[in-house]
């Protein structure tokens, strides 16, 4: 982290707190200031369809926090925590849900691309989103959004050493899915992740 991402994150814990205390314009600022990586990490953990409500579903929370927040941590990883939260809650919601008709699951079957001309990062973000979410969750964290391991562990309110685990199992299992599919040859993006 250099020293402007240290100074971007105390300006924006500054403007969550003011906005804590009912400043209407530091809120605005605020939701400006957070709103992407809001979106992107609910985009990578769900998809970009979703991301849309999950992004506004978190915010909503956000409003009602805000004059709890208490800037222990930066105001970025406490709003990704509850980013992450929206996000869990939406998986235990959806798994409460009614199973799909016969219908939707056909069209859903119908829709899911099988051709080989795909590039190699969505085969890539494929290998990734057949992760357990614990191990998506970490690996997108550190490696996609690019937030240090003890960051991630804050967000996903574990501690640093389970990420470092979790990244490296996803690796593992996407090396091993990746030489399943390949046929032994695994792709130069694959290694990178």
């Amino acid at each position: 982290m250099t020293y402007a991402d240290v100074e971007t994150d105390a300006y924006v814990t500054q403007l969550a707190l003011k906005a804590g205390r009912g400043d209407r314009q530091a809120l605005d600022e605020f939701i400006g200031a957070t709103h992407k990586d809001v979106w992107r990490l609910l985009a990578h953990l769900s998809s970009p369809d979703t991301a849309d409500d999950l992004t506004q579903e978190t915010f909503l929370r956000v409003l009602g926090a805000l004059p709890r927040f208490a800037a222990r941590s930066s105001a970025r990883t406490w709003i990704l925590s509850l980013a992450r939260r929206t996000w869990v809650d939406s998986i235990r919601h959806d798994r409460a849900r009614p199973l799909k008709s016969a219908t939707e699951y056909e069209d859903a079957q119908a829709t899911t691309p099988t051709s080989n001309s795909w590039s190699e990062w969505v085969d890539a973000r494929l290998l990734i989103d057949e992760l357990p979410e614990e191990r998506r969750e970490a690996l997108i964290l550190t490696q996609v959004l690019g937030f240090s391991y003890e960051e991630a562990a804050k967000i996903a309110g574990v501690r640093v050493g389970t990420i470092r685990s979790r990244v490296a199992r996803a690796r593992a299992d996407i090396i091993a899915a990746s030489t399943e599919t390949n046929s032994g040859e695994d792709s130069p993006g694959l290694r990178a992740i």
